[in-house]
């Protein structure tokens, strides 16, 4: 205890935020967000005039609240809007919907599979043996989930709507072979993707432009330094993320690809809550420039 407080008190900015955390629920909006934002960036959140990525995000939370976003942003409901859209070939087969973690059988489940809650970010349990799973501890992480509401961490504002429901799915790969590719939309284009790797390890965030060019810079997360291909099914993510982010002024829309089929992950429209640094710090700057609040409706 002694030595968490030393270390607070060298580094003031992770404790307060988690000290401000609680209060989201009582402090007005605006203010909260810009109480996290300087805690998280350390510069001054601008909403009358926002100019960065991370600056436009908060804009974004404040300003553009469209129900259909609800749907979207919730792991389960999403998996029905884009296999309408798109076919069942891109979605990963759900098991099970359940309401608690009690009404899982899991003498009925397959020797491998994935659970997650439907409202939240993170929280996902992965089975890749049934006979070694550990059903306490997954039953305490996923319990764990569904008593919190997303949205008073970062007021992102869909997420206060969605409700709290366990999905299991199949299981397409583990950690160490499976990429995340996620593509960033701007109004409606995509600008730029990134791929996330080594999860169970130390995540690495490699960055790439329309090309598949590597960018030269961080958020948050180090790059690694291996050589990451361009996925097979490339063209076709740009397809579909494209046409998923229409008169949209910003969404990140994510793909798996697995032994060259293509599967669509989640819908985000807030990426790391907007609230992860970029290095060298002008790139914040820049994906900012990319998105353009006045498209589709007057500035509010």
């Amino acid at each position: 205890m002694i030595e968490r407080i030393k270390r607070g008190l060298n580094n003031p900015y992770p404790f307060l935020l988690r000290c401000i955390r609680p209060f989201a629920r009582i402090i007005p909006e605006v203010l909260y967000l810009k109480i996290i934002f300087y805690l998280s960036l350390k510069y001054k959140l601008n909403l009358k005039n926002p100019q960065s990525f991370n600056e436009k995000l908060q804009w974004l939370k404040l300003h553009d609240r469209k129900n259909e976003y609800i749907n979207l942003v919730d792991k389960y409901e999403v998996k029905n809007i884009l296999a309408k859209k798109y076919g069942t070939d891109f979605i990963i087969p759900t098991i099970g919907l359940y309401n608690n973690f009690n009404q899982i059988n899991i003498d009925m489940l397959p020797s491998q599979f994935v659970i997650k809650t439907t409202h939240q970010s993170g929280g996902v349990v992965v089975c890749t043996d049934k006979k070694n799973f550990d059903i306490e501890k997954a039953k305490c992480i996923i319990n764990r989930k569904l008593r919190k509401n997303l949205y008073y961490w970062g007021l992102e504002w869909p997420y206060k709507y969605v409700k709290p429901r366990i999905i299991i799915e199949e299981y397409i790969g583990t950690d160490s072979d499976l990429k995340d590719y996620k593509l960033m939309c701007f109004n409606g284009k995509v600008r730029c993707s990134f791929v996330c790797s080594n999860r169970n390890k130390n995540l690495n965030i490699d960055f790439f432009d329309i090309n598949w060019n590597h960018l030269p810079f961080e958020r948050h997360y180090p790059a690694s330094n291996a050589v990451i291909n361009k996925p097979i099914n490339y063209n076709k993510m740009i397809s579909i993320a494209e046409d998923i982010s229409k008169n949209m002024r910003f969404v990140r829309v994510d793909f798996y690809e697995v032994e060259s089929r293509l599967y669509i992950g989640e819908i985000t429209f807030y990426p790391g809550c907007g609230l992860e640094e970029f290095t060298p710090q002008k790139w914040d700057y820049i994906l900012g420039g990319w998105i353009n609040l006045n498209c589709n409706e007057n500035k509010k």
